[in-house]
């Protein structure tokens, strides 16, 4: 199965090298390809990344999006696996997508949840927890994909147009998992998580962040945009 790793970054220098290589290690090097795309950073993500092996994009307008559909636009693969530059997959995250997509061909992608570092124990506990309500939400709606930390078809990309480039942050995946939707199903696995940074629950509190992701997870559901237009970067 032929997956590109594509891990979007603006200002990663100091994550972007260990996402990269914990990538290549914990897939036994059966990416395709990996590619940074280095969404109007002014640091030396771009360098970083290339030391570190992987192939670098530039996309100049800032914003998640944007990046993501960059990514897109410079591969040819059929599988595009999506990670945030503080992303660490696990050693058993490519061979639970190597069977799902085998094992269920109607899938048109895969997403699951995050675990948390960067913080102290017993917030990494509450922001794990948080978590267990994902499956019940996915049941009830029928889609969910976490941005962070997902695969999707080339093909089924190409039939929604791709990303939504006037969404800058936060909605952005709910967007896409209702867009695909329309086009196939889209699996949410709990066993299909990544590790990640808590720098954003820091910097900004757990409570206030959590409301805000699960109001941009409901506002496209129900009304096909976001709840939150402005967005901070946290690094």
């Amino acid at each position: 199965m032929d997956i590109t790793l594509i891990i979007c970054a603006h200002n990663e220098v100091s994550d972007i090298g260990e996402t990269t290589d914990t990538a290549k290690k914990n897939s036994g090097g059966k990416f395709k390809e990996i590619i940074v795309v280095d969404n109007a950073s002014t640091d030396r993500t771009a360098e970083v990344a290339r030391e570190h092996g992987a192939r670098v994009v530039f996309e100049s307008e800032k914003g998640l999006t944007s990046a993501r559909q960059a990514g897109f636009e410079a591969t040819t693969g059929e599988f595009l696996a999506y990670i945030d530059a503080d992303t660490l997959i696990t050693p058993q995250w490519f061979d639970i997508a190597e069977r799902a997509f085998r094992d269920q061909p109607d899938i048109v992608s895969l997403s699951g949840p995050r675990r948390y570092f960067g913080t102290v124990w017993y917030r990494r506990w509450i922001l794990n927890a948080l978590w267990y309500v994902a499956p019940l939400t996915y049941y009830i709606v029928g889609y969910m994909v976490l941005g962070g930390n997902f695969i999707v078809r080339r093909s089924a990309l190409e039939k929604i147009s791709g990303f939504d480039r006037s969404i800058k942050f936060y909605g952005e995946d709910t967007d896409l998992a209702r867009r695909l939707s329309k086009v196939g199903k889209t699996l949410f696995r709990m066993d299909f998580y990544a590790y990640a940074s808590a720098r954003r629950f820091e910097t900004e509190g757990i409570w206030k962040v959590n409301m805000t992701y699960a109001l941009n997870y409901l506002w496209p559901v129900l009304f096909h945009h976001p709840f939150t237009k402005s967005y901070q970067d946290v690094r």
